[in-house]
């Protein structure tokens, strides 16, 4: 730091410094102006990126020429009050506010740079006109110029990083707020919905699908965003506590391609919706993805889609409704121990499953088709339930969707 440096080794004469600082601080205005100048024709950054009005150019150039000034003449003489914390303040709000300008770094300090060169020019201007200025005396002072534009520099480019951090966790406050407005259905106000467009950098109009999945890792979703990208899909993503939601820009047969993708190598349960036209209905296509998902039973990984899962969405959206079905078709059978449970609720599915044949039946559970005969007669001993009559086969399969993707009920 400079108030470290305040015992050079080589102490530059105080008069030299100070009567040569002070003729150039007289000619500050002057030096500004050239200063923006030199940065406008040398710095083309600040050209390209066309966000520093002049007038803002112009005060940041004459406060840090100021300040840089002082801290060469302050090298020299008695200290002259001010604060260490303030000596600069210039380059730290030069450095806040070019980063909230998002003006690039680099330029930044490369005008600091083309600043450091103009105070030194101006001292030896000012030298030529004195012929008592020492030479040596000059070559120390030059040390002293570039030590304090560079420790100048080093705080600008502190604060620059402190403001960019700030703006990174403005910015995903900021994302996450659209987002979850979004997902809550704020984009049905045409307004909002263009707001999401242009904080999320998506279209306004789809077709849109969802994807939800059971993780919070958004390094998981910037790989899906490249896969998804090689099969010509956009894709965007928002960690949401544990789940991961990604929205899709898809069309034609995309959501086939999507779907296999999600089900290639999957390390997550994930749900799919199907495709709405625009942003304002994304809220409905995430309900269908967190539908979809939790249709996946537990303990597995794998990818679902709402499109197939349709019968066992509908028993999750009305989970009174499927409960009420599992007790009146299954109850009974629910009471008996768990092994023999398994067997015979697995039994039937793969019965109903296979319309009624017992070989096949049989196959399925790895059997004897005796001992699936015996199994069914069980099963309608236990719930009063005649298998042969057909119209009990869709809420008996119905049923037992619920029971595989609820959680146990007081009769288990």
């Amino acid at each position: 730091m400079l108030c470290a440096m305040t015992e050079p080794p080589h102490l530059v004469g105080t008069r030299t410094a100070t009567s040569l600082v002070a003729d150039v601080l007289a000619r500050v205005p002057e030096l500004t102006d050239a200063l923006v100048r030199t940065i406008q024709e040398q710095n083309p950054g600040y050209r390209r990126a066309n966000v520093v009005p002049r007038h803002d150019l112009w005060r940041s150039c004459h406060d840090n020429l100021v300040r840089v000034l002082q801290l060469v003449s302050r090298s020299a003489g008695p200290d002259d009050g001010t604060p260490d914390g303030e000596v600069f303040d210039a380059a730290r709000a030069t450095g806040r506010l070019r980063a909230r300008q998002r003006m690039p770094l680099d330029d930044v300090l490369r005008s600091f740079r083309l600043g450091g060169r103009l105070v030194w020019e101006a001292l030896i201007d000012e030298a030529r006109t004195d012929e008592r200025t020492d030479p040596d005396d000059l070559l120390d002072l030059a040390s002293w110029v570039w030590a304090v534009v560079d420790e100048t520099s080093a705080q600008v480019a502190i604060a620059y990083h402190a403001a960019e951090r700030e703006l990174v966790r403005v910015d995903e406050q900021r994302r996450a707020a659209l987002w979850e407005g979004l997902l809550h259905g704020r984009a049905k106000d045409l307004a909002f919905a263009h707001q999401v467009a242009h904080g999320i950098g998506v279209p306004v109009h789809g077709p849109y699908a969802v994807v939800v999945l059971d993780s919070g890792d958004q390094p998981a979703g910037d790989e899906l965003e490249r896969r998804l990208a090689g099969l010509g899909v956009t894709s965007v993503w928002q960690v949401r506590a544990n789940t991961l939601v990604g929205l899709l820009a898809v069309g034609g047969s995309a959501l086939d391609a999507v779907l296999a993708l999600l089900r290639d190598n999957p390390t997550a349960p994930a749900g799919l919706s199907m495709a709405v036209p625009g942003l304002a209905e994304v809220d409905v296509a995430h309900r269908q993805a967190v539908l979809a998902r939790d249709t996946v039973p537990p303990g597995r990984v794998e990818a679902a889609a709402l499109a197939e899962r349709l019968p066992e969405a509908l028993l999750l959206g009305s989970p009174d409704l499927a409960r009420a079905l599992i007790d009146r078709r299954l109850g009974p059978l629910l009471r008996i121990p768990v092994a023999e449970r398994r067997q015979l609720l697995d039994t039937l599915a793969a019965w109903l499953a296979t319309g009624g044949s017992i070989n096949r039946t049989a196959t399925a559970v790895h059997c004897h088709r005796n001992t699936v005969i015996n199994r069914l007669r069980r099963v309608e001993s236990s719930t009063g339930l005649d298998l042969a009559d057909t119209s009990a086969h869709l809420e008996l399969s119905l049923a037992l969707k619920a029971s595989w993707l609820l959680p146990p009920g007081p009769l288990a």
